[in-house]
């Protein structure tokens, strides 16, 4: 460590945990509202300086401080779900957000344990590091049902040559990269630092042909020869509902008169082929064809559009009512076309989780009760094309936009309340991940928010537009349906899956060897 204290006074002996919190804040602000994603690409410098020389366990230990600082940073929004919608007291909610901040450093962690264990067993941190974050990274978006919010590859979601790999590779191989440049930008550093170690010649030509490589492709793609698909008038509504009163019986109409005007501008403005309300919508009982319902169905006919919109939904379930969380779409007539449920909940907000073996903790979001997963993907048919309905955070679940492109979506469809996040960072953030969906499958996707943000992506993850927090507004514009022609709809995660497995094998095979070693 004292090779670097002439480039870095703080690496000397005592400093490694302020170096690991560093890298965790310099991650945080990779991303939005402070939005400096070139910060990701030497954010884990302090961190790898902090792990030189330390034994596999103080890795994790400093792993886990530094994703603490990042995720902390990150989620802090969740203080204000559960205070300000969840009815918790602070001393409550503060710890919850501490907890599931301590859940996803965990991952960071482990990634480190990794890459200092390979390293002492003679496999470079080139190699590892980026591979052990990566496969960390695909656990995290799948274990207790997956939260794969803000990995650092979701952080240059606006640097459209970069993240065109994202067909090949979701983002991971963005986060590869960045992960493999702060490993290299470290080992330079280390060797001007005077210590006796050469330059990392071959890690730094293999990330420069990656770059080079990924920009090409990049540019390859963006410009590639436009969609033949004919386009799609659409109008996305944002009717900015005060969360407070929103499923509120005497504010029924209202709500409806809100979402009945701005769809009449929107239309006034340009005639759409589809118009898009936003997540609940409609906080009643659709399917119940009550006066709401009829004045829903009125409006389609009245605008002579494809209205969406979402509404809670019910059935029966082995002779039982359940409850889902769906998005109804009605014809030029009023008629109803179909109906797309909601499949992955989120957890304590739609649901809670073993609610038999803990009774006593109820549901943070006030609601109608709780619901059920919807039971299969539901592609819904209109405006000549086909539309896969994301609810919610169901846009950061890269497997869900694959399975809803592969049964037969040809654009996204994006709807959502964040007014729960406040005035975070949370909205921006939904929106940066949400841009990935686009570029992995090659599928536009368009997204209407309560209260923000409303938008606009094409298939190459340009954001064509953004409305403000808290305001009402439409958007109108014309999209061009995908072709279902991106390789990761045939590949999936493989490669996060393959660097998972390569991390595990590497670390056995060392080990074995060790072993062996030891025994002779």
């Amino acid at each position: 460590m004292s090779s670097l204290s002439r480039f870095f006074p703080a690496a000397l002996p005592g400093a490694p945990v302020l170096l690991a919190l560093f890298s965790g804040l310099l991650l945080a602000l990779s991303f939005p509202k402070a939005d400096l994603p070139f910060l990701a690409w030497i954010a884990l410098i302090p961190l790898l300086i902090a792990l030189e020389g330390k034994s596999p366990r103080t890795a994790f230990r400093l792993g886990f401080l530094s994703g603490l600082a990042s995720y902390g940073g990150l989620i802090y929004w969740v203080t204000i779900v559960m205070t300000d919608y969840g009815h918790l007291p602070l001393f409550v909610s503060i710890p919850l957000w501490l907890l599931l901040s301590c859940w996803l450093a965990l991952f960071t962690g482990v990634a480190s344990w990794a890459a200092v264990l390979g390293e002492r067993r003679g496999v470079k941190a080139a190699l590892l590091f980026p591979m052990a974050w990566v496969g960390a990274d695909y656990l995290r978006g799948l274990l207790l049902t997956g939260f794969p919010w803000t990995m650092p590859g979701h952080s240059q979601f606006r640097l459209l040559p970069l993240i065109q790999i994202a067909d090949l590779t979701g983002v991971y191989g963005i986060t590869a990269l960045i992960v493999l440049a702060n490993v290299v930008l470290y080992r330079i550093l280390r060797a001007l630092s005077g210590a006796q170690v050469p330059y990392p010649a071959k890690s730094a030509a293999i990330l420069v042909l990656a770059l080079a490589g990924t920009f090409w492709y990049g540019f390859h793609r963006l410009n590639g020869p436009p969609s033949a698909m004919p386009v799609v008038k659409v109008a996305l509504i944002q009717g900015n509902i005060d969360q407070g009163v929103k499923w509120s019986p005497a504010f029924r109409d209202t709500t409806i008169d809100i979402y009945s005007n701005l769809s009449r501008q929107a239309v006034e403005q340009a005639k759409a082929d589809l118009v898009v309300w936003p997540e609940s919508a409609a906080p009643f009982f659709f399917q119940d064809d009550g006066p709401p319902s009829r004045r829903i169905r009125e409006l389609a006919r009245e605008l002579q559009t494809n209205l969406l919109f979402g509404s809670p939904a019910m059935e029966l379930r082995d002779g039982k009512t359940v409850y889902l969380n769906s998005a109804f779409l009605l014809d030029r007539e009023g008629n109803l076309l179909g109906r797309s449920d909601k499949t992955h909940l989120v957890p304590f907000g739609e649901y809670v989780p073993l609610s038999r073996l803990l009774p006593f903790v109820k549901k943070m979001v006030h609601g109608i009760g709780d619901f059920v997963p919807g039971s299969e993907i539901r592609p819904l048919k209109a405006a000549g094309t086909t539309l896969g309905v994301l609810v919610c955070y169901e846009a950061i679940f890269a497997d869900l936009g694959r399975r809803h492109v592969n049964s037969g979506s040809r654009i996204l469809v994006n709807i959502t309340n964040d007014a729960w996040f406040g005035r975070s960072s949370a909205p921006y953030q939904h929106l940066a991940m949400a841009v990935f969906r686009a570029v992995e499958t090659r599928t536009p996707l368009i997204r209407a928010a309560n209260t923000g943000i409303t938008s606009l992506v094409d298939r190459n993850g340009h954001i064509r537009g953004m409305t403000a927090l808290f305001k009402e507004a439409i958007m109108v514009g014309e999209v061009q349906p995908g072709r279902a022609d991106s390789p990761y709809l045939r590949i999936g995660d493989l490669f996060a899956r393959c660097c998972l497995v390569l991390t595990v094998v590497i670390l056995l095979v060392q080990w074995y060897r060790k072993r062996g070693g030891d025994s002779a």
